[in-house]
């Protein structure tokens, strides 16, 4: 929204459609080897640990969605019928002559736009709406432009699938480019989700230091990534070697198209 915009049309109108036309910018934004594989635990306790540790991620990603969604329907709606508010105000303190009360009125709206603009960001890391709305690739563009870096998304003829794959895949991959940004450097990373017809396929690869998982203990970050995958049905692989990069992967069998 232009803010040196005046009058009360282009005011309220791009308040009611802000929402609107920032979801639309996010998504033509959008337009020696050894391998960590995920599989079938062994019975002993780590398989315990294991569904507990699943259970607790998809309970996690339930209330991020509720948290996300009560942020859309309660706080950044309440911001924007105030935006309004006080443009109207702005515009009657301008028809009688009274413009430095009108600015100072279209001042705290603008602060009012930053406030919704960082609340839509917050709402966007919790759970992105991009995601329920548009799909995968869509919401993996819009994380790719908002991390900072070069990020190239391929998922040309995907599907939509059922929305606890998209939750999980979409996180597992987040966690892939999070770990990419700490340990790849500068270099350029991709993400490559495939529809196979019987299974959902992707991959985050970059070209960076890599490193030797033989002598590399698995993180959190990984140990949480299999999890995820595992609890829709999936697999998942990781792949790396010194000065050859770090390939992701994993495979989610029956998503469930839509």
């Amino acid at each position: 929204m232009d803010r040196h915009e005046s009058g009360l049309t282009g005011r309220t109108a791009a308040a009611r459609h802000g929402e609107v036309d920032a979801d639309a910018r996010d998504h033509e934004q959008a337009a020696s080897r050894v391998s960590s594989v995920s599989g079938p635990a062994s019975r002993d306790t780590r398989v315990t640990d294991g569904a507990e540790r699943r259970g607790v991620l998809v309970a996690g990603d339930a209330e991020r969605e509720r948290i996300a969604q009560d942020l859309h329907d309660g706080v950044q709606q309440q911001l924007t019928a105030l935006r309004i508010r006080l443009g109207l105000a702005a515009d009657r303190f301008g028809e009688r002559g009274e413009i430095e009360a009108s600015e100072v009125l279209r001042g705290f709206g603008d602060d009012v736009d930053d406030l919704i603009d960082e609340l839509r960001g917050l709402a966007h890391g919790i759970y992105p709406a991009l995601l329920s709305s548009f799909g995968l690739a869509a919401a993996l563009v819009s994380a790719g432009v908002r991390s900072g870096r070069p990020v190239d998304v391929h998922a040309r003829g995907v599907r939509r699938c059922r929305p606890e794959v998209e939750i999980a895949v979409y996180f597992a991959c987040l966690a892939a480019l999070d770990n990419a940004a700490k340990h790849a450097g500068p270099a350029p990373v991709s993400v490559h989700l495939s529809d196979t017809g019987g299974a959902l396929d992707f991959t985050v690869c970059d070209s960076g230091a890599g490193f030797d998982p033989a002598h590399t203990q698995v993180g959190a970050g990984i140990a949480n990534m299999r999890d995820r995958i595992a609890a829709v049905g999936g697999t998942l692989a990781v792949d790396s070697a010194p000065a050859r990069g770090t390939r992701v992967h994993g495979r989610v069998p029956d998503p469930g198209w839509r």
